[in-house]
């Protein structure tokens, strides 16, 4: 009998990654229709892949009924064939067993299942993502083991934009006892150099941005005998070798992530993680052709282009850019009219510094004589938008984008309509301020989580009661509280989305003249004259950026009483407390460190004193963390490489030593901020995750410079 050149399940799978290749375009009609013409679990799986997209990404929960009846069936598909025998009349050699395209695809299933039961809000949905959840972090776990029997490091590399299939000759599997977490000594993205040590391959070693985590599928491993005669790599074994990469690295990277109080939980179930390999096997996924390269590089765009800036600092941020640009061209390239590869050359030119340039390629994607249209993925375009334009302080057009988005989407419409009364503040409209957050209670109420509000509508509510009290305690009519409002609200909450880390420093410097215009004023003598407190001292000290005592105050600052005649902008501990910490993040955007060390100090200062916010001193020293940071950084890049050799490496040890110092220092803030961070503190969770990704680029700059931890 004549050998089969091509896989039995070939076709189907290339007929279902058409569809794909229409919904990456952002055609997700001609998607659905596509899949729809055929009833396999591939197909199956692309019908699930819209309606969950569209509920994730725009957070509607009508569409999840949809997405869990095709991803149920894709699923109930997927396991049939997985108990399906062998065809006995199979003439197909490949590499990899029998069905585990299968496995992989039921893995799929499982996973967006899971996320679909939790997007349906409920307590029991959440027990039942979690259930499913375990259980595809088994199977992902048994198919990495599976697939990568010696690990990722021993496979060969290629280059990014390779095409060609690589030459796979009689490949075998050799099982291996290497553990899976012996792979952490694979280098992470902020390392200007790569620590693989890769076991001899028989392909030839490559280069290029991939060649530092990825390969082409062929593990090293012996030749088979030519008599099996293995056939070259088609579309089902690059599906076997990037499904199983995105996976296990998915779920790696995502309880990496994790607050350090939920890894316990997870840990507890059975999750373990490895940030390293994570984002070694999902470079990997992302370098081949198969659908799941494109989720591989989505989900690496966002950790690049959104969970890593949270860290506010980066040990070789330039490196990042390369990694993150070489992610988004080879998918850009490909779907040049997708939304979401629109949305990340925006932050990388967001990254880059270039605000105006990402304003102009978003604007350009949101153009309304674009033929195809993905609605959801179009608001996140919007979403971005609106941030950049805060973060520019063009205020009109940042509370239009706000206010649009509650169009397109139902997440959180009383966040939204708070930030553009923000700007309306801002633009000394009060009457529209006014009429806009009068709206936002009722739009808070009408979304909820679980039968609870989110951290953000937890945050704003506070602030709601904390003005009207304001207004009211001034003599004011507590139905025109905007009048009680100094500081920018939409500004203040830009602070947990890091939006102050990469404005100009024309727009630094217009922040910090209007919070020094606020009364009380500060004084400079006295900042100057006043020894900052360090961290393990006493939260009690008297505030450094009020000339004088406020009248009336006390040890909880929970009523000040003032004189009609000194009505001051601020007047409680909790608005000088945000001031401070304001100042202090946008002096350091001035690379003004000494002012900035000081209010940043000052914030923190005054935590026993705060009734509301009491995030800010936890945050104030999370921010002083990365201000240390920043400017051992620019003090290291001012240094001078003169002198003989001799002189150099010890000018180099000094450095070592001088970082050594810097680390521990911001280690102990750290310390100090995650204290802080306890569960009855706004958006403490998302201070919990930001310590964590800073200190593993602290981690990542000891491994630079060589210091043992």
């Amino acid at each position: 009998m004549e050998e089969s050149k091509q896989h039995p399940n070939t076709d189907l799978l290339v007929s279902a990654t058409k569809g794909f290749d229409s919904l990456f375009s952002n055609d997700i009609d001609g998607a659905r229709k596509h899949f729809q013409q055929h009833a396999d679990p591939f197909h199956l799986m692309g019908l699930g892949v819209c309606a969950f997209l569209e509920a994730a990404l725009g957070m509607e929960p009508k569409l999840m009924e949809e997405a869990t009846r095709c991803l149920s069936l894709s699923e109930a598909g997927t396991r049939k064939q997985m108990c399906a025998p062998k065809p006995h009349d199979l003439t197909y050699q490949s590499r990899f067993p029998y069905g585990l395209e299968w496995e992989i695809l039921n893995a799929d299933a499982v996973v967006l299942l899971g996320l679909t039961h939790a997007l349906s809000e409920s307590y029991m949905g959440y027990l039942q993502c979690m259930y499913s959840l375990n259980s595809a972090h088994s199977k992902f776990t048994k198919l990495y083991k599976t697939v990568f029997p010696n690990g990722l490091h021993t496979i060969s590399t290629i280059e990014v934009g390779d095409t060609a299939p690589p030459s796979h000759v009689g490949l075998v599997h050799q099982p291996s006892l290497a553990s899976i977490s012996s792979q952490s000594s694979i280098s992470s993205p902020g390392t200007p150099t790569s620590s693989i040590s890769a076991l001899p391959a028989i392909a030839p070693k490559a280069s290029g941005f991939f060649s530092r985590w990825s390969s082409s599928s062929s593990p090293s491993l012996p030749l088979k005998k030519p008599s099996l005669h293995i056939q070259q790599d088609g579309p089902v074994e690059d599906l076997i070798v990037g499904g199983t990469a995105f996976g296990f690295g998915l779920f790696n990277l995502v309880f990496s992530l994790l607050p350090k109080k939920v890894q316990g939980l997870v840990g507890f179930l059975g999750f373990k993680h490895d940030r390293k390999l994570a984002l070694a096997a999902l470079s990997l996924s992302a370098s081949k052709n198969d659908v799941h390269s494109v989720f591989a590089g989505l989900v690496l765009m966002t950790y690049y282009g959104v969970v890593l800036l949270l860290s506010g600092y980066h040990a070789n941020e330039q490196n990042i850019l390369i990694e993150y640009k070489a992610v988004v061209d080879k998918i850009h390239d490909k779907y040049s009219d997708g939304s979401l590869w629109i949305l990340n050359r925006a932050k990388i030119l967001r990254m880059s510094h270039d605000p105006e340039g990402a304003i102009t390629v978003l604007r350009d994607g949101l153009q309304i004589n674009r033929t195809r249209s993905f609605v959801q993925a179009d608001m996140l375009l919007l979403f971005e938008l609106a941030w950049i334009l805060l973060a520019q302080r063009q205020y009109q057009e940042c509370a239009d984008a706000f206010i649009k988005i509650t169009e397109l989407n139902s997440w959180s419409h009383g966040t939204y309509i708070y930030i553009a009364a923000g700007c309306h503040l801002a633009l000394g409209d009060l009457d529209k301020a006014q009429s806009l957050l009068d709206k936002v209670p009722d739009l808070i109420e009408k979304r909820k989580v679980g039968g609870k509000d989110l951290p953000t509508e937890v945050f704003i509510k506070k602030k709601l009661a904390f003005y009207k009290e304001k207004q009211a305690r001034k003599g004011g009519d507590e139905k025109k509280f905007a009048q009680a409002i100094k500081i920018n609200i939409a500004e203040e909450i830009g602070i947990f989305w890091n939006n102050h880390s990469r404005i100009s420093a024309s727009i630094a410097q217009i922040h910090v003249d209007e919070m020094l215009n606020m009364s009380p004023p500060v004084s400079f003598s006295k900042l100057a004259a006043e020894t900052v407190a360090s961290a393990k001292t006493s939260r009690s000290g008297t505030p450094l950026s009020a000339k004088f005592k406020l009248p009336g105050s006390s040890t909880s600052g929970s009523s000040l009483i003032l004189p009609h005649d000194m009505l001051l902008d601020l007047d409680t501990p909790d608005e000088l407390a945000v001031r401070a910490l304001l100042l202090g993040i946008n002096y350091r955007t001035l690379k003004e460190f000494e002012p900035a060390r000081r209010f940043l100090s000052e914030a923190y200062e005054y935590q026993s004193s705060i009734t509301v916010s009491t995030w800010v001193g936890g945050v104030a020293m999370f921010e002083l963390a990365v201000l240390d940071l920043k400017e051992a950084e620019v003090k290291e890049r001012e240094r001078g490489e003169s002198g003989p050799s001799n002189e150099k490496q010890k000018q180099d040890q000094e450095w070592k030593k001088f970082w050594v110092e810097v680390l521990k220092g911001a280690n102990s803030k750290l310390d100090v901020a995650l204290n802080l961070a306890a569960s009855s503190v706004d958006l403490s969770s998302r201070l919990d995750s930001r310590i964590a990704m800073l200190r593993d680029e602290m981690a990542s700059k000891k491994e630079m410079l060589g210091i043992s931890s």
